[in-house]
């Protein structure tokens, strides 16, 4: 930034930061994580000019929910290791065949082999008293792609985190993971269904439908109001991090959802949908965090306080794939949200804003708003035809459209939706293998979408994000923006322009020049793997 005292203005405010990372697989995970890197100054070159890194150091919360909880969860409880590390690591991150069967699918030996291990993990749960899901297979899956762990870790906690040294020492931001509740018997998550946060102290919700949290460490424990119905009685362990980030991207629900762009033939896909519909229909495709640790607390708002069970499912469910709501929580005091949008919304997988507005039409439609505000955005067709869905965009850059009290402005959103800089990132949800080389250009190309190519779009990028950052501070003292924010808030700032005609299929090009990974697996991520599904599936359920 120029003309503007950096050291007089941290003198007196340091701007709280938030940074959220969107849903949408391994394209989310991969394309996240390229961002990632780009804003953590441990990054080599990150530091230089055209760059941001420091961003990360410099947050002080950061969310992931599904695709973007594998990536959070695989980066914090490995010690806040880098990027690079976990690309070199060799024993995760390893995506070459797909999780579902990561020996090849036509090694059936080792294939059953693999779900034997995962079902004697389950096993070892359910024979500890616990209720059991297939959410459970699927985060032990997870578990041994992001956990550096023999076995991916099955004594390894979320609540673990809070006590690192790196995390002791606030060398990291407060780490949350999202997910939503969901009542038994529903099938569909509404906007106003309650979300509840992960995070290394506690578990819980700011909504309205539950207002409490619990400490984490302890979920598991048979309570009635927050006291163990056996006196100092508590169990440990229950928040296994692969639990948490499973809970958050919850599978089958998205495989039901997503099962006619799979490309397989109808016969075949039909047995798969008949299959898993079963599965949801008994209310396995759920994370089953019984005993309920919120049974009995606030019963006159709490929907299952009067029962044992809590039930969460994927936290994009609900429409807000980016994990906004922890961030806009007044308490919190966020002064802008880097929100990384990798959602699959257009037909060609790229984003279009639905996330965003997911998130604002239920502060001001939903019964659960809590008094959270946020800004206003366009919709969809909207964020297609003025191109917002394909550069950085700020929404609410001035506060004082949203309310009169200086004290209540909500966050300032810098909104980075994934586009194409240097590799055609819009891979499907569906595709669960990548090459090394895909793996590392997804990675690439989101360090481009975080720097604008390193600034090569823009030279005063960077800058633009440092007037991001202290923007909210100014307008509650009152302070004058300097010409470069000016011009910074011109180029970035959505004005309130709509153009709601039906948009032509948004297919965007490359905007360097898209670099090949060679021959495409796309088709082997179904192709090649439903005999491990069904396998995998039929040993699941007679555990079950």
């Amino acid at each position: 930034m120029v003309d503007f005292d950096v050291g007089a203005f941290m003198s007196s405010y340091s701007p709280t930061i938030g940074i959220a990372f969107s849903g949408g697989g391994y394209r989310a995970m991969l394309s996240g994580a390229g961002e990632f890197k780009a804003m953590d100054s441990r990054t080599p070159g990150s530091t230089a000019v055209g760059n941001i890194g420091g961003l990360l150091q410099s947050a002080k919360y950061i969310a992931g929910l599904s695709g973007g909880s594998w990536l959070l969860g695989s980066v914090v409880i490995n010690n806040f290791t880098t990027i690079a590390k976990l690309q070199a690591a060799g024993n995760v991150w390893d995506f070459e065949n797909s999780i579902l069967a990561p020996e090849g699918a036509l090694h059936i030996v080792d294939t059953t082999l693999y779900y034997n291990d995962l079902n004697r993990e389950v096993q070892d749960k359910d024979n500890a008293g616990f209720d059991v899901s297939l959410t459970d297979y699927w985060s032990r899956a997870l578990s041994r792609q992001f956990v550096n762990y023999t076995d991916g870790g099955p004594g390894i906690t979320y609540s673990s985190i809070a006590k690192t040294d790196r995390y002791k020492n606030a060398e990291m931001p407060f780490p949350i993971i999202v997910a939503d509740g969901r009542n038994p018997g529903e099938t569909i998550i509404s906007s106003n269904a309650t979300v509840y946060e992960y995070n290394p102290l506690e578990f819980g919700s700011f909504d309205p439908t539950l207002y409490a949290f619990t400490p984490m460490g302890y979920i598991g424990s048979n309570v009635t109001n927050g006291v163990p119905n056996e006196s100092g009685v508590c169990a440990r362990g229950f928040d296994n991090v692969g639990f948490v980030m499973g809970t958050s991207s919850s599978l089958f629900n998205v495989l039901i959802t997503e099962l006619s762009s799979t490309g397989l033939p109808g016969v075949l896909r039909k047995l798969i949908e008949t299959t898993l519909n079963s599965i949801s229909a008994a209310d396995n495709d759920i994370a089953d965090y019984s005993p309920n640790p919120f049974f009995a607390v606030n019963p006159d708002i709490n929907p299952s306080a009067k029962t044992r069970d809590l039930t969460l499912v994927d936290g994009g469910l609900d429409g807000q794939n980016i994990p906004l709501h922890p961030l806009i929580q007044p308490i919190r005091k966020v002064d802008v949200i880097f929100a990384m949008d990798n959602s699959a919304d257009t037909r060609s997988n790229w984003p279009n804003g639905t996330a965003l507005i997911a998130t604002y039409e239920r502060s001001i439609k939903g019964s659960q708003s809590n008094g959270t505000l946020f800004p206003s955005v366009p919709d969809v067709n909207t964020f297609i035809n003025l191109g917002l869905n394909n550069r950085p965009t700020f929404f609410g850059c001035d506060g004082r459209n949203i309310t009169s009290d200086t004290n209540k402005f909500p966050p300032l959103v810098v909104y980075i939706p994934n586009s194409p800089y240097t590799f055609n990132s819009n891979i499907s949800t569906n595709q669960m293998a990548y090459t090394a080389s895909e793996r590392d250009l997804m990675i690439e190309n989101g360090y481009n979408i975080a720097t604008r190519g390193n600034a090569s779009f823009d030279e005063n990028w960077p800058a633009c994000v440092g007037c991001a950052i202290v923007h909210r501070e100014q307008e509650r003292k009152g302070q004058t923006q300097t010409a470069q924010c000016q011009k910074c808030f011109k180029d970035y700032c959505w004005d309130g322009t709509r153009n709601s005609a039906v948009p032509n299929d948004y297919e965007p090009t490359a905007l360097v020049s898209a670099k090949s990974a060679g021959t495409k697996n796309g088709a082997k991520s179904w192709g090649t793997v439903i005999i491990a599904v069904l396998s995998g599936l039929v040993s699941a359920v007679l555990l079950l």
